[in-house]
């Protein structure tokens, strides 16, 4: 039998005191990086949290930021957005808000966002340019974007194209060079890798080894 991951794929770049110290409701997926701990957030900034699942990311960021600062998580699903407002009223977080919302159409004004992250959820999109289109289009000038996500290398067997969890997921998977052209082509004036490496959970899976590379990316509106 093939190993299965959850649909928010879990990683091992959190520390245990990160995950010790957020409410434990929103430790229910961890994503395929740590953008908070890549984007050098500074008291006072405004973020936001494309797919936010139940809220990790944006616990993390919402100390980092203070009590001057703000977080808001999107996720199109209600129920995730549910449990993690629970988990921000558990916890006493005054600076953070959860919305239901598509990050192909975020409900976000323009230029109002200080830095943008994303954990291994924008390969998910049907419209990735979009997407990236979206978080540029609120990010103010020289707002920052802080992405980790999963790219694909090689072909894939028909036994994966047909799995039930990596299946769906493949089929609108990009390459790494195909991806880094996408954020650059939605207009962000500088793109860059700050780390890349082959994803565990793949590598775990024969059909997998060497064709999932979780890629973190950097880029400046």
């Amino acid at each position: 039998m093939q190993p299965r991951v959850p649909k928010r794929v879990r990683s091992t770049a959190y520390s245990a005191e990160e995950l010790q110290s957020v409410p434990q409701g929103a430790v229910s997926g961890m994503g395929c990086g740590n953008p908070t701990a890549l984007a050098d957030l500074r008291e006072g900034e405004v973020v936001l949290d494309l797919g936010c699942g139940t809220g990790l990311d944006v616990f993390l960021a919402a100390r980092r930021v203070g009590a001057k600062g703000r977080v808001i998580g999107v996720d199109k699903e209600p129920g995730v957005i549910e449990k993690a407002r629970e988990s921000a009223k558990e916890g006493h977080y005054e600076n953070v808000e959860f919305r239901v919302a598509e990050m192909e159409h975020l409900p976000i004004g323009d230029n109002s966002i200080d830095v943008a992250i994303s954990n291994c959820v924008i390969n998910y999109s049907a419209d990735k340019l979009g997407t990236f289109k979206e978080v540029r289009r609120v990010l103010r000038p020289g707002g920052r974007f802080f992405d980790a996500d999963l790219v694909v290398v090689g072909r894939f067997s028909e036994s994966i194209l047909r799995d039930e969890v990596w299946g769906k997921w493949i089929a609108g998977a990009m390459g790494k060079e195909e991806y880094l052209a996408a954020i650059a082509g939605a207009g962000f004036g500088v793109v860059s890798v700050i780390g890349e490496t082959l994803f565990p959970m793949a590598e775990a899976d024969e059909r997998l080894k060497g064709k999932i590379i979780s890629l973190q990316v950097k880029g400046l509106k």
